[in-house]
């Protein structure tokens, strides 16, 4: 069975927020707390850019899939060779005159 114990707090200041403008901080706390806040940026948007170039190529993908298929289909169909043959048809049908 699980403890229902509730947890006890702890008084340490271990990774307590603070606000750099109201504290007063050393330019040493001020550069060390840039240079971690530049290191998490940088992690995130790495991981950020990874996912843009991914969701940028699937959906490329499915253009061009769709574009492709859009192309193969229509050079499948022979409409306008059907109406030609059609056209051809009634004019060898219909009578002959001095303008056919």
């Amino acid at each position: 069975m699980a403890d229902k114990t509730p947890p006890q707090k702890s008084n340490a200041p271990y990774a307590t927020r603070i606000d750099p403008t109201k504290e007063g901080l050393s330019q040493d706390q001020m550069h060390f707390i840039r240079q971690v806040e530049l290191e998490q940026w940088k992690r995130r948007t790495s991981k950020l850019r990874t996912r843009n170039v991914v969701t940028g190529l699937a959906i490329g993908a499915l253009v061009l899939g769709i574009y492709g298929y859009t192309f193969y289909s229509v050079s499948q169909e022979r409409i306008m060779d059907e109406i030609d043959e059609e056209a051809k048809r009634a004019r060898m049908q219909g009578p002959k005159t001095g303008v056919n």
